[in-house]
């Protein structure tokens, strides 16, 4: 066995991991086809106020006015939103799977995730994932966002855990990097095969 630590708790990233990611930009794009928008003109604007949405110190409505309803459209706000929430689907065998292993080995599961708010509680409610997860280190809640290494450092305070009793499963390289380079063994999720394999080798089968 890789480890002689038994692991008691896994760290999760929500979009990439459990769900489809929430606003990338395949949905942008996507959206911006739908509603007819001008692609680059959104990315310039998503990019210059997403991140204050993200750590939680605007609104949906306020980053949305910044991005699209910053002149007048021939749709509404509540349809641009439905839509954008649409696009989020589940990862029925990961979900599935924690689960399994949460009840199998008593693991505390926490996630750790860059999310606004209302696309946050959104995806959450929906797919009952506080049903799974013990813990929401979300950014819109803590005002901390990855790639900020303090926002592992308070999710290891929330859950009361050593790094040596974690595993992190996350889809982008850089922060599983952030993550190690904290002590906290880190897998760097690709499918559900991988990292069930990845997983076996901590013991957790």
């Amino acid at each position: 066995m890789a480890d002689a630590i038994p692991v008691t708790c896994l760290f999760l990233d929500i979009g990439g991991v459990l769900l489809t990611n929430g606003w990338d930009a395949p949905i942008r794009q996507r959206t911006a086809s739908h509603f007819q928008l001008d692609l680059a003109e959104l990315e310039d604007r998503h990019h210059l106020t997403f991140d204050t949405y993200e750590e939680g110190k605007i609104t949906l409505e306020e980053y949305l006015g910044r991005v699209v309803f910053y002149q007048k459209r021939p749709f509404t706000l509540a349809q641009f939103q439905e839509f954008m929430f649409a696009q989020s689907k589940p990862y029925p065998r990961m979900i599935e799977w924690v689960r399994t292993l949460k009840a199998e080995y008593g693991l505390k599961i926490v996630v750790v995730s860059n999310e606004g708010r209302e696309l946050n509680a959104h995806r959450i409610r929906g797919f009952n994932l506080d049903t799974l997860v013990d813990s929401f280190v979300s950014s819109c809640f803590v005002h901390l966002r990855k790639p900020d290494a303090d926002i592992f450092r308070l999710a290891l305070d929330i859950a009361q855990v050593r790094t040596d009793q974690v595993i992190y499963i996350e889809n982008t390289p850089m922060f599983v990097r952030i993550a190690e380079g904290l002590g906290i063994r880190s897998i760097l999720h690709t499918d559900h095969e991988n990292t069930r394999s990845k997983l076996a080798s901590f013991g957790l089968t």
